[in-house]
């Protein structure tokens, strides 16, 4: 795994190796500039001294989580042929883990909360014409996030790494063809990525295994629930995933034949075919919005089809990451490194406006510190503890939550350790997020 190099007035320089940062934080020749994640910055080398490779970034945008890869581009000789073909060498895989569903609910909530409000002011005049006109290319907020998130990695990528250009998976579900496969047209018969997009979004769907029997890790047929013979249609509600086996025990039987002997499973299946389409519509919506931020970096824009990523992922013979789904962005005929761990990047946010706890029937309960920092610590901040006595004696690093009285919990991944502010060392503030590694 790589880590992000600076200059000593802060200026990206090519990352390095785990081991060759530790050996320049041991002879002194750099510093920490960040913990998580890990950044050092040199104390004797200026870029200007220094030839660069070039970096690009590549995006995989999804409704819930969006991967992120910084590679280094290459270029390959078929002795064959004497093409050149280009080539990507992963140096940084990130997932980052959106949380426009808490956004949403958080504002249904406040909307409901108001209302009551309102409702219980009898003698307030009418207010229905009072939100104006929404600005030019508005979209929702828990939609806006998605894109502010991503955004935001790829700027602090480019201040980090020496980024000279920008891959980006053009997302694009074809709503229509998913509700009404029966249109037809050359696009949709020809080419070699044909039917990529549908089997993508049902092995998503279904969570890549088998609706009858849940196998997984094993070749998966698309399988008609109500049969075509009986009048079943090609739409998406009418197709799940089926191990060779079940395809062919379940023949041109309807399901509910098939599964009369087991009506909890019969359930769960028209239940799932049933799942709306709000993860591909999300992401409809927000893929111009963010290619077109990205445009607005300065830096060359290459978008790519999904049907493309996975074809080049299937070619490869790489596994199903979203982090390693970026990667796979692109024209990109041969990759290298790609097997280290993945940054995965969780976004908390920065605190609420909320002022009091609301119980269940909506009515206020408690209320909330007026300031966020207490003794200079906030919730969120990564701190060290060291307890001299008792109960949790030891050395301990972990997420702060603070209170007013100056006694914090400190959240590890083996449970909480109570300490109080004056044993607390300050780490890293909060950003917003949360981190933590997954192995290869």
């Amino acid at each position: 795994m790589s880590v992000f190099v600076l200059d000593k007035r802060g200026k990206p320089l090519m990352p390095c190796s785990e081991k060759r940062a530790r050996l320049l934080l041991e002879r002194r020749r750099a510093r920490i500039h960040r913990v998580k994640p890990f950044v050092i910055r040199l104390v004797d080398v200026e870029q200007e001294n220094v030839v660069l490779q070039p970096l690009r970034v590549k995006i995989d945008p999804g409704s819930r989580k969006t991967g992120m890869a910084v590679v280094r581009d290459g270029e390959t000789i078929n002795n064959d042929t004497g093409e050149i073909a280009p080539t990507a060498t992963v140096e940084k895989l990130i997932e980052i883990e959106h949380r426009g569903k808490q956004i949403s609910e958080a504002l249904t909530s406040r909307r409901g909360h108001r209302r009551h409000r309102r409702s219980m002011l009898r003698y307030r005049a009418p207010r229905f014409l009072n939100r104006g006109n929404k600005a030019k290319g508005w979209i929702a907020p828990s939609l806006q996030h998605r894109v502010d998130s991503t955004m935001a990695w790829v700027r602090r990528i480019t201040r980090w790494a020496p980024v000279k250009a920008i891959s980006s998976e053009l997302v694009r579900f074809d709503m229509q063809k998913q509700e009404n496969p029966e249109i037809s047209g050359v696009e949709y018969q020809q080419g070699q990525l044909l039917g990529y997009e549908v089997r993508e979004y049902l092995l998503e769907k279904w969570n890549r295994r088998c609706a009858y029997c849940d196998k997984q890790n094993v070749p998966l047929q698309i399988e008609h629930i109500h049969p075509k013979s009986c009048g079943g249609s090609n739409r998406v509600s009418n197709l799940t995933l089926a191990c060779q086996s079940c395809n062919q025990k379940k023949g041109a039987l309807p399901v509910e034949q098939f599964m009369a002997k087991d009506p909890l499973r019969l359930a769960r299946i028209k239940a799932q075919a049933k799942k709306p389409l709000k993860d591909a519509a999300a992401v409809n919506t927000t893929r111009w919005k963010l290619s077109n931020e990205l445009r607005a970096l300065g830096l060359p824009v290459e978008l790519s089809s999904g049907g493309r990523t996975k074809y080049n992922r299937c070619r490869l013979s790489v596994p199903k990451t979203h982090a390693l789904d970026a990667a796979c962005v692109g024209n990109v005929i041969m990759l290298y490194d790609w097997k280290v761990p993945t940054l995965l990047i969780k976004v908390t946010g920065r605190g609420r406006y909320q002022r009091t706890h609301i119980d269940k029937y909506g009515f206020p309960r408690g209320y909330l510190m007026r300031k966020k920092r207490v003794f200079g610590f906030a919730t969120g901040d990564m701190v060290c503890a060291n307890i001299l006595r008792g109960k949790y004696a030891g050395l301990h690093k972990g997420r702060v939550v603070v209170r007013a009285s100056g006694s914090f919990d400190i959240y590890l991944h083996a449970g909480i350790v109570k300490s109080l502010h004056k044993n607390c060392r300050m780490i890293q503030r909060s950003d917003g997020y949360s981190y933590r590694h997954q192995p290869t």
